[in-house]
């Protein structure tokens, strides 16, 4: 089964309490957890939000541990002229564009992810799963 990196709750209660940096920033490897693919809120909850935090600003729990800074979510469309640069999200989503604009690779590519907990037609639901996300994603963008 495919897995994604992710910071258990553990390790992030460890950082709260003040434990030290190196036992607060290790990342554990865990299976792709199923999620609702009709929910944008409930997939960011799970996929995205233990590096881009709640807030989609990139301040989430396992931030610390990675090689580079996670994006601010929240400024895409800001960064892109005020308007929302969905198709180039949906990519970046999927593994079909790397930039470096966007973020080191350290993210998943969700694509393969999202195939590997797809039941029926994976395509049909890959491509349901991040317009869902994406949609989400333009519902955080700071005016």
């Amino acid at each position: 089964m495919r897995v994604l990196v992710t910071i258990t709750a553990a390790l992030a209660l460890s950082a709260s309490l003040g434990l030290s940096q190196e036992a607060a920033t290790k990342i554990k490897k865990v299976p792709t957890t199923y999620t609702n693919p009709t929910s944008g809120v409930e997939m960011y909850r799970n996929y995205c939000a233990a590096c881009h935090g709640l807030d989609g600003k990139g301040s989430g729990p396992a931030a610390a541990a990675l090689k580079k800074a996670p994006a601010d979510l929240t400024g895409l469309a800001k960064k892109n002229g005020g308007k929302f640069p969905t198709l180039e999200v949906q990519q970046y989503i999927k593994g079909e564009s790397i930039t470096d604009a966007h973020g080191s690779r350290d993210m998943p590519m969700w694509g393969d992810l999202f195939r590997s907990i797809g039941a029926g037609n994976p395509e049909m639901v890959v491509t349901l799963r991040v317009k869902n996300l994406t949609e989400y994603l333009a519902g955080m963008q700071v005016k």
